[in-house]
């Protein structure tokens, strides 16, 4: 039995981060679980890898043949984004665990397509000033800072990961990412815990 760890947490506060250090771990032996989205690609990403890029046609094929899990649109101060989960014929949970970044709507959708079981949520949270602090020097080093995107994702978080809202979806553990390396080191031993549990209960393959 394989596992979607689901990481999450509000804009700026280390996902991404996260994320690489944690697939870079060989020993964790997760494969990117890569999520679609029609925003433009910022510069210094690569298709396939923060995210797989498609235009709004490609989504709307992508509907009809009935592969998407899940789907966001975002009211952006540049037009409609949206966010979606593809189903891949590739995908392996019987053998296979998986890393996603996602929302926490995008979880509970993941969670219902694949199973209660199938998916662990692991939740970053960092104190907001230091998040907006993070937010805007990233978005400074942009060739074209989208000033008012950055603050609309930023209030919007405090709606979407509300404390009601983590706690009606029981989004647990919490990780205060205040220092990376600290961090990565926790979520790792808690990610090595699931996986030897699963072993000890099904043996391996």
């Amino acid at each position: 039995m394989g596992y979607i760890f689901c990481l999450m947490g509000k804009s700026s506060s280390g996902k991404d981060s996260v994320y690489r250090r944690l697939l870079a771990d060989q020993t964790l032996g997760l494969k990117k679980l890569v999520t679609g989205t029609t925003r433009p690609i910022r510069e210094g990403e690569q298709n396939g890898v923060e995210y797989y890029f498609y235009t709004d046609v490609q989504l709307k094929e992508l509907q009809r043949s009935g592969r998407v899990v899940e789907c966001r649109a975002y009211h952006t101060a540049h037009g409609v984004w949206h966010y979606f989960t593809v189903a891949h014929e590739q995908m392996d949970l019987l053998h296979q665990d998986y890393l996603t970044i996602n929302t926490l709507e995008a979880y509970t959708k993941l969670r219902n397509y694949y199973g209660n079981d199938c998916l662990i949520p692991i939740y970053l949270e960092v104190e907001d000033g230091q998040r907006l602090k993070r937010a805007l020097e990233r978005e400074m080093g942009e060739r074209e800072p989208k000033y008012k995107e950055m603050c609309r994702r930023f209030l919007a978080d405090e709606e979407d990961f509300s404390r009601e809202n983590l706690e009606r979806e029981q989004i647990e553990p919490i990780f205060q990412n205040v220092r990376l390396d600290e961090t990565v080191e926790q979520i790792t031993g808690y990610i090595r815990s699931v996986q030897e549990q699963v072993t000890l209960t099904y043996g391996s393959f």
